[in-house]
Formats: C-alpha cells, sequence, structure tokens
C-alpha cells in the first residue's frame, strides 16, 4: 500500500508539471484529479485489461492547452502477476514513472453545451519516448461539468518497449487505451 505523504508530494509534483505546461495565459482552466486512463491489449492467448483511476490533467478551454500524467504503478491489473510483469519487465516503473501528454484540443467551444467532437495533437511520452500524436475524442458540457473522453491505439514498438520472445502470443503490438476525465473549474 502507498504511503499517503508520498502519494501527496507525488501529486503535488504531477499538479506544478501540468500547471507548467498548460498555457499562462488567462482563461476558464478546469483541472481533473482523479481521471481514468486504461489500456486493452488483444492478444492471441490472452487479453490484457488494466485500469489506472489517479490520472490528473488540467485544460485550459480559452486556449485548448491540455496536459495530463498518468502514474505507471497505479495500473490494476485482473491479475497481480500481470500488473508485476507490467511494472517490472515492461514498462520498467521505476525508470519511466509516468507517461505524460502535453498538447492542444482543437474543435471546443466554451460557451457550448452538449457533446463536442475535437481532436488533440501533441507529444505523448510513454517509457521515456516522446512520440507526436493526434488523438480524436469527446468534450462533453452539461451544466458546466466537463467530461474528455478519448480511446486510441498505440504500438509498443513505438514507445521500445520490449516483449519477450516467449510471451509474444500473450501481449498485442498494439494497445487500445481510454481516457476519461471529469473537470472541474480551478
Amino acid at each position: 500500500m502507498s504511503n499517503p505523504c508520498l502519494v501527496r508530494s507525488s501529486n503535488l509534483i504531477i499538479w506544478l508539471f501540468l500547471s507548467a505546461v498548460v498555457s499562462p495565459a488567462v482563461g476558464q482552466k478546469l483541472v481533473s484529479e482523479r481521471g481514468q486512463v486504461s489500456f486493452f491489449s488483444d492478444a492471441a492467448l490472452e487479453d490484457i485489461h488494466a485500469v489506472n483511476k489517479k490520472a490528473v490533467s488540467i485544460l485550459n478551454l480559452t486556449t485548448g492547452d491540455i496536459g495530463f500524467s498518468v502514474q505507471i504503478k497505479e495500473f490494476r491489473f485482473d491479475q497481480s502477476l500481470m500488473e508485476e510483469h507490467f511494472n517490472e519487465k515492461y514498462l520498467n516503473s521505476d525508470t519511466y514513472p509516468k507517461s505524460t501528454f502535453q498538447g492542444k484540443i482543437t474543435g471546443v467551444n466554451a460557451s457550448a453545451t452538449g457533446i463536442q467532437h475535437v481532436q488533440a495533437a501533441g507529444k505523448l511520452m510513454i517509457h521515456g519516448v516522446t512520440k507526436d500524436v493526434d488523438i480524436p475524442g469527446t468534450l462533453e458540457n452539461q451544466d458546466g461539468k466537463w467530461q474528455l473522453k478519448s480511446k486510441f491505439k498505440i504500438l509498443i514498438k513505438d514507445y521500445r518497449i520490449e516483449i519477450p520472445q516467449l510471451l509474444w502470443e500473450k501481449v498485442a503490438e498494439e494497445v487500445e487505451v481510454t481516457v476519461d476525465f471529469l473537470y472541474k473549474n480551478q
């Protein structure tokens, strides 16, 4: 179990990082302190699914700037052995403790209500490797509560995640990532 003082300290550092990467321009800034990021790997022998409910994000509706950070060790699996292998053998979470995204969302109308189809373009960092990505999603405004959802795929080889030859049938080369952030005003 995590030490609460270390978790709060880690969250503060992430929060400072996100505040720095999202434009300091005056605008409507939204924060999400308990977003959910999950991934699904559909492999020949075994499906792998993990959920992280402690992702943090900040979004500036005026500028479209967005940033989020995900602590790798916070992903939870159905099987503890999968979680151990994920952290120790694949993602090397002691060396690469977080994944981040920094970019801009286009297609946002801050005064609109309902669902808007948006596109995020920016830099996604996983396993110490940063790639330019374009990610489709939706941004919904219901009575001033904003929710961002996205589903996209990544190739694990693009992020230098190596799968041992013995396990190639258990881990897919392509992983589906799902993001869900519920924001409140900062």
